[in-house]
């Protein structure tokens, strides 16, 4: 019975290397194929927010209003649209812009980040307001650099900028969010991770034992701190946290750029925390959801939701699943977290 078992193991995970090496096979070839069609450019995508939940309520009392109250609830809507247009003929109303990132490891969104923000940076004034939902648990460091320096661009410009986080904001989700003039979360949302990490196997013993030589040359004392598959050093060891100690002084500089009202030493040992807690340690300023915040706005604000869309091939979808296999298994890149 152990004996199958044992078999039954090697030939399942023999068969997932080989679905693997298919997968990349196949995500190489029709990469090569439509390498000609990757440059489909994207288009921004406006809606206005306002209209969607007008539609909605109205759906609603079409269903649940007698007639004679329906038509009287409709010809206010219409009076209200008229007063509304008269006087924005007098008053510049408030423009609420609404994007949204949702952060996998390599900040790939980072992409339609910076063309929603500078479709906004061309039509936004300094009393409208940016409003980001924000969702993403961190990943690498210059990405997320990138990110953030995307949202500071709309402070440098004088714009009021809102980050509302429903799920989580952890280690780079939250280095964006603290560029934010305000930060807003949900009470159980995930907060915080200020902290650095990197991690990566080394199977040098293993190669030993299996009389593997593996050799590798490099220029310079240090192009190589830890390695995989060689031998590592203390030396190698100790440069290496120093490097992460570095990142992780300027992560904490970052954030107290913007928000130098808390407690960096208490808040940056790589925990994370609750919303509710992280607003008593000051990491948010405000307990609520996306949804209340829009909607609450939207009865005296125009709230436009700005989304950057491009179309995908199939060989492009499959690179992107075959990178963020070989990236979340066999890569050694820092991570905030």
């Amino acid at each position: 019975m152990l004996n199958a078992l044992i078999q039954l193991t090697f030939f399942t995970t023999k068969a997932i290397i080989i679905v693997i090496l298919l997968l990349v096979l196949l995500g190489g070839i029709l990469a090569l194929l439509s390498k000609g069609k990757e440059k489909l450019k994207g288009r921004i995508q406006i809606k206005n927010l306002n209209k969607n939940y007008q539609e909605t309520t109205e759906a609603l009392f079409s269903e649940i209003l007698p007639k004679e109250q329906l038509k009287q609830f409709l010809k206010k809507q219409k009076a209200d649209e008229k007063t509304k247009t008269k006087l924005a003929g007098k008053h510049s109303d408030k423009n609420i812009f609404v994007i949204h990132f949702d952060g996998d490891i390599k900040a790939t969104a980072v992409t339609a980040l910076r063309e929603e923000i500078t479709a906004i940076l061309g039509v936004a004034k300094t009393s409208d307001e940016v409003v980001v939902c924000l969702e993403s648990g961190g990943g690498m460091v210059h990405a997320y650099g990138l990110a953030a320096a995307q949202l500071a661009r709309l402070r440098q410009q004088h714009i009021p900028l809102t980050v509302i986080v429903d799920k989580v904001a952890a280690s780079g989700g939250y280095l964006m969010a603290s560029v934010a003039n305000k930060i807003l979360a949900a009470p159980f949302a995930i907060i915080g991770s200020i902290g650095v990490i990197i991690q990566l196997p080394n199977f040098n013993r293993y190669l030993k034992e299996k009389h593997i030589d593996f050799e590798q040359l490099t220029a310079g004392g240090f192009k190589r701190t830890l390695t995989m598959f060689g031998k590592n050093t203390e030396e190698g060891r100790d440069k290496l946290q120093h490097e992460i100690e570095e990142i992780h002084t300027l992560f904490k500089n970052a954030i107290m750029q913007y928000r130098g009202h808390m407690d960096i030493q208490k808040v940056s040992t790589g925990e994370h925390w609750l919303g509710t807690q992280a607003f008593e340690y000051k990491l948010i300023d405000e307990i609520k959801t996306s949804d209340d915040y829009l909607l609450e706005k939207s009865k005296e604000c125009n709230l436009f939701e700005i989304r950057y869309a491009t179309k995908k091939t199939l060989g492009s979808k499959l690179s992107s699943v075959m990178n963020n296999i070989k990236q979340n298994y066999f890569s050694s890149q820092y991570i905030v977290s």
